[in-house]
């Protein structure tokens, strides 16, 4: 035997994937090793350099970074929304001028007006159809 002995470890590995058995075969024959010193080779020189990132970890940066950006859209479009609300208001009250604006028949026509809009948007939203441009509903 050489120089250094060492205790050897028993670990049973099943590898699924045909390319590292042939490689491992490879690697075998080359040095004229067993196969289990041969993956036992490669698993050191594998652990013993630095590897790039994980690409779990990568997948995982890519999921928080992605939800972050759902949850700062969703507060941008709900802001978007409210600006959008209060223009509609101002607009339905300003058309036309008149001394009806105070009315509580009036406002609660506004009101109405706006649900409508909301519901018939959400409804474009949901079917997934698309209006055209210049088309008259």
């Amino acid at each position: 035997m050489s120089g250094r002995e060492t205790a050897a470890t028993r670990i049973q590995v099943y590898l699924t994937d045909p390319r590292v058995v042939a490689a491992l075969h490879r690697e075998a024959r080359s040095a004229n090793i067993p196969i289990s010193q041969a993956a036992g080779r490669s698993l050191a020189k594998g652990l013993a350099r630095s590897l790039p990132a994980d690409p779990d970890d990568r997948l995982l940066h890519l999921d928080r970074a992605l939800r972050d950006h759902m949850r700062s859209t969703a507060r941008d479009v709900q802001i978007i929304q409210e600006l959008v609300i209060e223009v509609a208001r101002a607009f339905f009250m300003r058309l036309p001028d008149a001394v009806t604006d105070q009315d509580p028949v009036a406002r609660a026509a506004v009101d109405r007006r706006i649900e409508k809009l909301l519901d018939d948007t959400a409804a474009r939203l949901i079917s997934g159809v698309r209006p055209q441009r210049g088309a008259v509903e």
